[in-house]
């Protein structure tokens, strides 16, 4: 199991991603960003994307360099005028989230699925070469 470095302000960090968490009330402005779980199995490296109401036709998925990027759209609903919103946090429009994998993968081997608002992404893990030693002679110049 690969080892992520410790960050210690990243929770203060995240407490800033969300550009309007002194405005309850007031329309965010921001983008889409699903919530996103990727974990480790004997096998297989796997991504969760929480993306309810979501498209399967209107998403990408992509591995390069050893990054997971995924990027789609999710449709805005019709805003019914005679509502009056007392919060509207249900964010639509384009997303895109991109994370570093802890391992090589198949690239060519992911399958992705989505079911009941979850995307799920599984991606094989590459066979790894045992490490060799090799030996270097140093030769001595005259």
């Amino acid at each position: 199991m690969a080892l992520i470095p410790w960050k210690p302000f990243s929770d203060f960090d995240r407490f800033f991603e969300d550009e309007d968490w002194f405005l309850p009330v007031i329309p965010r402005w921001e983008k889409v960003k699903p919530a996103m779980d990727v974990y480790e199995t004997d096998k297989d490296v796997v991504a969760e994307l929480n993306i309810p109401d979501f498209d399967p036709n209107k998403v990408e998925i992509s591995v390069e360099n050893g990054v997971l990027r995924v990027s789609g759209q999710v449709e805005e609903k019709k805003e019914e005028k005679e509502k009056d919103y007392w919060r509207k946090e249900i964010r639509k429009g384009s997303f895109e989230r991109m994370v570093k994998l802890p391992v090589a993968v198949k690239e060519k081997a992911i399958e992705a699925t989505y079911e009941k608002g979850i995307l799920k992404i599984r991606m094989p893990k590459a066979e790894t070469k045992p490490a060799t030693k090799v030996k270097i002679k140093v030769k001595e110049k005259k």
